[in-house]
């Protein structure tokens, strides 16, 4: 039976470039193996996003083949300066990811309250991934650009169904931001994933225990974006209707 907070839904893309963000002012980038929590949650988030709700990404499964691929870049100099160095970017090629993940409230936003219906956001979440998303997908980085479309988790052939177990290095998961923490400061979370046939299951946010503080931030929470505007209160009504 389907919850009604949980989605899922495929993305895939020519390249993509996940890496920790902490090393990403200026050099040379190199992905991770896998794609980052942080990054999936981007994705989601560009899809369809509320201050009411935060998204958690729940698992991930690789569908081809772990591929890298090296281009060569212009890096900003961010201290200042012209500069024609050229430096090494190392992307992920031809990615395809089957993504599930599940909403919760955003208690620190107490203004939302009453927009706390979870069938709404629900029917949203899913009609904003049949389009394709609200806003550009990137995987990663600027210049990867990613597709969403609907899928069922586990369906479809993957290129490591029955390969067994992977085991990965430290590992960027995300950050805690603010107003999901509850304080003013920024951390970055880190863990050591693995997969298994491909699959890999994300622990909590809370449940990593590799914490960096980043620094200190203040929650400047945006106002929340009616859902008249795209027609899709209209669109819920209707289904509530019928249901």
């Amino acid at each position: 039976m389907e919850k009604e907070n949980r989605v899922e839904f495929k993305v895939s893309g020519k390249y993509a470039l996940f890496t920790d963000p902490l090393t990403k002012i200026g050099g040379e980038k190199c992905s991770y193996h896998i794609p980052t929590y942080e990054a999936l949650k981007g994705v989601l988030s560009s899809v369809y996003w509320k201050p009411t709700i935060i998204w958690f990404i729940d698992r991930v499964r690789v569908m081809n083949r772990i591929r890298t691929q090296t281009r060569s870049a212009k890096p900003v100099k961010y201290g200042g300066g012209g500069s024609n160095d050229l430096a090494i970017y190392t992307y992920l090629a031809d990615v395809e990811y089957q993504v599930q993940a599940h909403f919760e409230w955003s208690f620190h936003r107490e203004d939302m309250a009453k927009d706390r219906n979870e069938n709404k956001h629900f029917f949203v979440a899913k009609r904003m991934i049949e389009k394709g998303g609200r806003r550009d997908i990137f995987l990663g980085a600027r210049e990867c650009q990613g597709y969403v479309e609907p899928c069922r988790f586990g369906e479809e052939k993957s290129d490591y169904d029955n390969y067994g177990e992977i085991a990965f290095d430290l590992m960027f998961h995300g950050f805690d931001y603010p107003d999901e923490l509850g304080k003013d400061e920024l951390h970055a979370r880190f863990w050591r994933p693995k997969m298994v046939d491909g699959k890999i299951d994300f622990v909590r946010p809370e449940a990593c225990t590799i914490r960096k503080f980043v620094r200190s931030m203040k929650a400047n929470p945006p106002e929340s974006v009616g859902l008249e505007e795209d027609e899709l209160l209209e669109g819920f009504e209707e289904w509530e209707g019928h249901k």
